[in-house]
């Protein structure tokens, strides 16, 4: 099933592609710090403008003015060890921007957040192919270590966990609240961490609320039910059910 071709009032659609491309450029045009260009694009979103007087202002006003600023902000991965700061902290405002973008009207607007997320996507990730649609709520560690092939789409509430890696090839969907994992902890020491990196192959379907463990390998033109844990790899044109994972099904190939 294809999606329907649908579009905004003609003055909406101008203005949306005069946001995108202005703010790309203020971001990727060496002119200013990428960290003062995120505050002020998500005071306007959110307070309508930028030239907010702060001293004007109550402390909580003042308070979410100043997080705005991802220097003033910490995220979860920056308190993991194995990061790479100086890899994270290059794209560190683009993902605060993105996830704050997704907490406003704006990110809720499917016409807009499409485009936004593509956009930001190939600063952020270290590969993306063409097409990639995401929606909203997606979530991911340091998005470095996140590659996707074409004509990937990403549902809502997605958690995308690249500690260790995750490379995801084309053709592939991720439905809402999906999860897949690329560490683990050690049964005996829980500050032991495994990273071992995850593979999704083409033509994948991960279904709804499904999770994928740390280092599994899934087969081309695979699908994994709904609720499923997959636990190890999984075979091309498998279909996988239940906790943990089994085949139920074998896809029929062209051949057959």
């Amino acid at each position: 099933m294809t999606y329907r071709e649908l579009s905004a009032q003609a003055l909406a659609e101008t203005d949306y592609e005069s946001f995108l491309t202005e703010l790309e450029r203020a971001l990727t045009n060496g002119r200013r710090d990428p960290n003062a260009v995120v505050q002020e694009t998500l005071t306007e979103i959110y307070f309508g403008h930028s030239n907010t007087e702060t001293d004007q202002l109550p402390s909580a006003a003042r308070a979410v003015i100043h997080t705005f600023d991802p220097r003033n902000v910490t995220t979860e991965p920056e308190y993991y060890t194995d990061i790479d700061t100086a890899r994270y902290s290059d794209r560190k405002p683009l993902i605060w921007l993105w996830q704050m973008f997704d907490r406003s009207p704006l990110g809720q607007n499917a016409l807009l957040g499409h485009r936004f997320r593509r956009m930001l996507s190939p600063y952020i990730f270290a590969k993306v192919g063409k097409n990639f649609k995401c929606w909203h709520g997606v979530e991911w560690s340091f998005g470095y270590n996140l590659t996707f092939g074409d004509n990937v789409v990403v549902h809502r509430n997605v958690l995308l966990d690249d500690r260790g890696g995750i490379d995801i090839g084309s053709n592939v969907s991720i439905s809402d609240y999906a999860n897949v994992y690329s560490h683990t902890h050690d049964i005996y020491d829980i500050h032991k961490v495994y990273t071992p990196n995850t593979k999704i192959g083409d033509g994948v379907r991960l279904t709804y609320h499904s999770t994928v463990l740390a280092g599994v390998k899934i087969g081309n033109n695979a699908m994994v039910g709904t609720g499923a844990v997959v636990t190890r790899d999984v075979e091309a044109n498998h279909i996988v059910l239940g906790i943990p994972a089994k085949t139920a099904k074998v896809k029929a190939t062209q051949a057959d």
